[in-house]
């Protein structure tokens, strides 16, 4: 069987770290050579980590859990910033900071200072050695190695712009966004941003399409299921170039069977996605090399 384009790219961008492992790179020259990578293409596959990923006694949203990944697959990151009380902005899903840390109450009443000492958790509860990210060490990490897609959580548009422009990060950095209003704003403030836009209703894809915006500088996030209705999203952006993203997070991922969830992840390329997001993104790319 071919392999899919995915590792294709993935042997041209192999490199080792500083502690000589095997890494799977994605690195652009400049956001225009990033564009005309994630447009549809025959045969291109791309796995997304949700949080990064939980596998190999990962903390989610850490650089470790990405660097884990990378020594399997090329992917790209769904990562979720948060708010100190001292506005520095942190790698963190939760409000609060029990599952995923040794922390206690919420995140935005600890200072950064604060956070030194506190460790991560694994999906299972244990503390592994890890500290918090900021976003700041992320971007600057993942620059030449990957593509972050930073989710909406408590940091307002402006702040997100900003620290994206101080980096100058718009060949790596991608924002989601769930309205027209928030990707207007951030298309208007650089013209290089890269968006992941939720458009999961025909409704949703109406108000996108009046609103004028470019459709060569996004990928659209349809769903977290296989469904015929998701047939006619995959054709219209499809015909746009666009790529369409189904994330498995709260659906396959769940199941226990390994050999059906990996059927499953071959089935929503099958389908006519050409991204697929996971919490288990190293199965995803073992399912993809059977």
């Amino acid at each position: 069987m071919d392999l899919p384009k995915l590792f294709t790219f993935a042997l041209l961008a192999l490199t080792l770290n500083t502690y000589g492992q095997q890494v799977h790179q994605f690195s652009f020259n400049n956001a225009q050579d990033m564009r005309r990578y994630f447009k549809v293409t025959p045969g291109l596959q791309i796995i997304s980590g949700h949080r990064g990923t939980i596998e190999e006694g990962m903390p989610e949203n850490s650089i470790a859990a990405m660097e884990a990944v990378l020594q399997h697959t090329p992917a790209i990151f769904e990562v979720d910033p948060r708010l100190t009380k001292d506005s520095v902005a942190v790698m963190h899903h939760d409000a609060a900071m029990e599952r995923t840390t040794t922390g206690r109450g919420l995140l935005k009443d600890h200072a950064f200072a604060d956070l030194k000492d506190i460790r991560l958790k694994d999906t299972k509860g244990n503390i592994t050695s890890y500290n918090i990210n900021t976003l700041d060490e992320m971007i600057r990490w993942a620059k030449g190695k990957t593509i972050l897609n930073l989710d909406k959580k408590d940091l307002p548009l402006q702040m997100t712009a900003d620290i994206i422009e101080k980096h100058q990060a718009y060949a790596w950095v991608w924002v989601t966004v769930h309205t027209v209003k928030e990707a207007r704003f951030f298309l208007e403030r650089h013209p290089d941003q890269f968006i992941s836009m939720h458009i999961k209703t025909k409704e949703a894809l109406k108000d996108f399409v009046a609103a004028g915006l470019p459709f060569d500088r996004m990928i659209v996030y349809i769903g977290s299921e296989l469904k015929d209705s998701n047939l006619d999203m995959y054709r219209f952006f499809n015909k746009k170039g666009v790529m369409c993203m189904i994330s498995t997070a709260p659906s396959y991922d769940k199941l226990t069977d390994k050999t059906e969830r990996a059927e499953r992840y071959k089935a929503v390329f099958a389908q006519g996605a050409a991204i697929l997001e996971s919490d288990l993104p190293i199965a995803v790319s073992q399912a993809l090399s059977k």
